[in-house]
Parts: structure tokens; C-alpha cells; sequence
């Protein structure tokens, strides 16, 4: 049986429009296109692709990821297995691989080079360099993912470069992570082999990656979302330039995708055939995904759209086979499998206490709003009875770390930019180590959303002021992951956020702000289970400024 399509194709490879009729052969693939001089309403346009993206981030399993995306017109994803890994280790990437199987969703996923992500906070897993050779080798490999020590590749540390040289000798890309880096450092960067970066923080520094020959990821997630300075080299290089999420919640993930970058860089004035270059050809080809792209011959993978202003697909099909039809999803969400590792204890309030120093000086993480980057503040912090507590007028709170994989005391410190007035949260998902995170104004309500996410083995919670669980999210899986939908996850997580807003902050993503302060590879002051971090140092530094 074949089918027929339709409709003005908006040909990638050629750079032409014109009215088509495709023809679709049983097992997928396109056996023709022949002009049709009246065609059908709508465009016919490549699937889109994410460049890179933690699936683990959206707390759902690939498949539910994948029933999600494509709505739409997502039909593959570079994912980088990092956070699953940095739990599970090895176990981790292949179960990523093995549930990937239960869609027809493309993925290609990469091996986490940075596994533990660094040597400042306990990790839950290794994965070495002669394991990361091991896994380059799985079916569905398609990288090396991003590759964070910076400093290791700067200083040519033989670890590093036997990851990077594993990748090579399959002829497989390396993915880069390298914010605010000088072009020195970007250069020789580059000369290891990274070949993409989505970390860039400025114009200038995206621009000094892409002319060094590294491709520029950009990206609008849930956490970062400062995309719009880097469209502007979209059309100056356009074969240089890809789309990503990197993170994206529940919730945002069922109102839009990489067709919201898309949309974003159209409506700017970038033409469509620029925008669908970096959307759809340039990852497809530079990480060789099985990913058709309207040509005779290719597999049968495309979207119709009626409005190029917005993008939203009318229908969307894989392989041949329509798998979204006017916003909802026909594919499976698939069958989740449930792994972990959970070893934290409960804490109690006074666990939290922060005894004062002579000094009252005191370091302080500064959240900015849609950055992962922080600020590395220092205020005097009167002593109420010979302890420092919270004062949310002035929008200084506690944030807490508690070790996940064993029984050890919490680390604490104070944050600022936050805006939580009351309450407390709490999550499992903490870049990158993923210890329990929590932020909140009372030791109590602390102790409170904690202690839920250690009895749960992982998930979020959100406590008040009187130590009562308001709401929680359950994450069996690995303690990143749910086993529901999007639609069933997305609520969940919707609760939680609205919670926390009803709280105080005015954050749009407090949990995946929250999830960001305790990674010392991103600037400036972070706090891991073992201490506060200064990123820019590369050391852990005491709370109270001394001297």
C-alpha cells in the first residue's frame, strides 16, 4: 500500500518550493515527487531536530519524551545520557538505549565523557575511559557528549584525551561545553577535535567558536533561555549553526519544541530555508542520524505545516506513518524501567543551622534569572543568638545539598535572587551528581520537603512554613525520571511550580533554576555536598570570608 501527500514541499537540500505530490511506499520511504501544479493547503517541511537535549530533563522516559515531542514536528534528538549515567554509570546509558527501542522516535545519543561530571562533589559513578570505548561501540551511538572538563582539555590531561581519541577512531563528533572562554582557549579547543559548543555567552564569543570551525548550538530550554543574540549568525553561517533545548521541563515540553527557536529566528528575518539548514540539515548530517530530509529515496519523515509564522504542524509523520495529527500524539509513550540508587538519610532542622563567625561576612550564590550562570556575592549577615538564619525580605535564603548515595551531614549556604518568601523546595534532579537540592525560608520547611524526597527515593516537593507537604512528584527512576505521560508528569511538575511561585518566586523555572546551583563546572559560586565552590577558582571556599 503507498500513500500519497500533497502540498508546497520546502525542499532543504535543493533550496526550493514548489507544489509536490509525494509518494510513500509501505515500508516508508519517499519513491517519488513529482510536480502538482494544485497542490494541497500547507507546507511540507524536514522534521525538526533537537541538537542536544538531556531527555532526563523532562523526567520522562524516551518514549513519553518522544510521544511529546513530535506534536511538534521534532522527529529526532541528540541526547546526551549525562544525568542517568552520573547515577547509574554504564548501566545508566544502556538503559537509555534500551528503552529508546520502544519508539520509532530518532535518537542518537552519546556517551558521557564527564562521568563524574567533576572531582568537587561525591559522585555516583565512573565511567573511564576505557568504558567510554566500550559504549562508542553500542548500536544508536551517534557522539561524544559534551565534553565539560575544559580544564582538562586545556591542559591536555591523558584521561581526556583518550575519550576524545576513542571518538575519533570511530569518526564520531565531541560535543563541547565551554562558557565564557577565551580565544586562546576556544582555538584550542577546537585542535582537540570538540566540533559543537551551546555554552556561549556572548555574541562575540559564539562568533569566535564558529570561525575556529566549532558549531554553534543554540539554545532555548527551560533553565537558559537567552537565544535571541546569537540569530544573527544564523544567516552568517548558516551551515554552522543548530537548534536546542539542552533542558526541557514537562510542561514547556508540551507547549513547544524546537519549533519555537524556529518560529523566533523566521519572524526575525531569517529565511526559511537558513532556519530549516540549522533545524533540521546541519544535525542531521553532522551526527549522521537515519533521518530523512524530503529527497527520493530518504525515509518518509516530514511535517505539514499551514503557518510558517508559528510552525505548529498540522500533521506529522515518521517513517512513512502519521505519528501526530493536529496536536496530539499517536505514538506510545512506551514501558518504563525502573533502576536507582538511594542511599540519603533524613535530616532535621537543626542539621541546617549556620553557627556565626566573628567575621558576619558571608559568601553569597546570586541567582540570575534564565542563566545558569551565578553570582559570587559577599554581605555581612547579622547573628540572631550566635546563628545565621534566612531573611526573606531581603530575599536571602538557605539552599541545601544532602549526599544522596550515602548517609552524610548537609551542606548549606545563602542565596540571593531566588525570591522565595515562604516554604521550602526540594528535588532529586541536581546537575550534575544529582544530589537531593533544596532552597527554602525556614529550617523547618527544609527539613520538611527534604525528608519527602528521601522517602520517595527521588522526585520534588514543596514544604510551608509548618513542615506540611503541600505536594510531591515521585521519580522512580533513578530518581530523574517519572514512569507517566507528559500530560500526567506535566501536571505533577505544574503543581510544583505553581506552588513555589505561590511562594514567592518569580522565577518561570524555579525547579530548573534550582537544579543548576549545585554544578561547579558553570560560573561563578555553587554549593555541592561538599561546600560552597567557586567555579572561577577551582576550589571549595568557606561560607564566612576570613581575612
Amino acid at each position: 500500500m503507498q500513500h500519497t501527500i500533497s502540498g508546497t514541499l520546502v525542499d532543504p537540500i535543493q533550496k526550493t518550493s514548489f507544489g509536490a505530490r509525494l509518494t510513500i511506499s509501505e515500508p516508508g520511504t519517499i519513491l517519488s515527487i513529482t510536480p502538482d501544479e494544485n497542490p494541497a493547503p500547507g507546507y511540507i517541511l524536514p522534521g525538526f531536530v533537537d541538537a542536544h537535549v538531556h531527555i532526563e530533563s523532562s523526567m520522562l522516559t524516551p518514549a513519553a519524551f518522544a510521544r511529546a515531542a513530535v506534536v511538534h514536528g521534532t522527529l529526532a534528538a541528540v541526547a546526551d545520557p549525562h544525568e542517568i549515567a552520573n547515577v547509574l554509570g554504564e548501566r545508566g546509558v544502556e538503559l537509555m538505549l534500551a528503552m529508546a527501542k520502544q519508539t520509532p522516535f530518532i535518537f542518537g545519543f552519546g556517551v558521557p565523557s564527564c562521568v563524574p561530571a567533576t572531582l568537587f562533589e561525591t559522585a555516583g559513578a565512573e565511567i573511564g575511559p576505557e568504558a567510554v570505548a566500550r559504549l562508542l561501540k553500542f548500536p544508536g551511538i551517534t557522539h561524544l557528549s559534551e565534553v565539560m572538563d575544559v580544564s582538562g582539555v586545556l591542559e591536555k590531561k591523558p584521561d581526556v584525551f583518550e575519550k576524545i581519541a576513542a571518538a575519533q577512531k570511530r569518526h564520531l563528533p565531541i560535543d563541547g561545553h565551554a562558557p565564557g572562554l577565551s580565544a586562546d582557549g576556544i582555538r584550542a579547543c577546537a585542535a582537540a577535535g570538540i566540533s559543537t559548543d551551546h555554552e556561549s555567552l556572548t555574541f562575540d564569543e559564539a562568533r569566535e567558536k564558529i570561525k575556529a570551525g566549532i558549531k554553534l548550538l543554540i539554545r532555548y530550554g527551560s533553565a537558559a533561555r537567552q537565544f535571541e543574540p546569537f540569530i544573527p549568525l544564523i544567516a552568517r553561517f548558516p551551515e554552522m549553526c543548530m537548534f536546542c533545548s539542552d533542558n526541557k521541563a514537562p510542561g514547556d515540553l508540551l507547549r513547544d519544541h524546537i519549533n519555537f527557536i524556529a518560529s523566533s529566528a523566521f519572524k526575525r528575518g531569517i529565511s526559511l530555508q537558513t532556519v530549516l539548514q540549522a533545524a533540521c540539515v546541519n544535525p542531521v548530517l553532522h551526527y549522521k542520524l537515519p533521518l530523512g530530509l524530503l529527497q527520493v529515496g530518504d525515509t518518509a519523515d516530514f511535517q505539514i505545516v499551514d503557518d510558517l509564522q508559528t510552525l505548529t504542524p498540522r500533521e506529522v509523520w515518521l517513517r512513512g506513518q502519521c505519528v501526530a495529527r493536529d496536536g496530539v500524539s499517536i505514538l506510545s509513550a512506551g514501558e518504563p524501567v525502573i533502576e536507582n540508587r538511594f542511599a540519603a538519610a533524613p535530616i532535621a532542622p537543626a542539621d541546617l543551622r549556620i553557627v556565626a563567625h566573628q567575621t558576619q561576612r558571608v559568601r553569597i550564590i546570586g541567582v540570575r534569572d534564565g542563566h545558569h550562570l551565578t553570582d559570587h556575592l559577599q554581605e555581612r549577615c547579622p547573628a540572631d543568638g550566635g546563628v545565621i538564619g534566612t531573611d526573606p525580605d531581603r530575599d536571602l535564603i538557605k539552599l541545601v545539598v544532602c549526599n544522596r548515595y550515602r548517609p552524610a551531614p548537609p551542606a548549606v549556604a545563602l542565596v540571593k535572587g531566588f525570591g522565595l518568601r515562604r516554604g521550602a523546595i526540594a528535588s532529586s534532579v541536581s546537575h550534575d551528581s544529582h544530589h537531593v537540592i533544596a532552597i527554602g525560608a525556614t529550617d523547618e520547611a527544609l527539613a520538611a520537603a527534604v525528608n519527602e524526597v528521601i522517602a520517595l527515593k527521588g522526585g520534588l516537593a514543596v514544604a510551608d512554613n509548618n513542615r506540611k507537604i503541600l505536594t510531591s512528584l515521585p521519580l522512580p527512576l533513578a530518581g530523574l525520571m517519572s514512569t507517566g505521560s507528559a500530560e500526567t508528569v506535566a501536571h505533577a511538575y505544574g503543581d510544583c511550580d505553581r506552588l513555589a511561585k505561590i511562594m514567592g518566586t518569580p522565577l518561570p523555572s524555579p525547579f530548573m533554576t534550582l537544579s543548576c546551583l549545585a554544578r561547579p563546572i558553570v560560573p561563578h559560586l555553587k554549593l555541592t555536598d561538599k561546600g560552597l565552590f567557586d567555579c572561577d577558582r577551582g576550589q571549595h571556599v568557606p561560607l564566612f570570608v576570613i581575612g
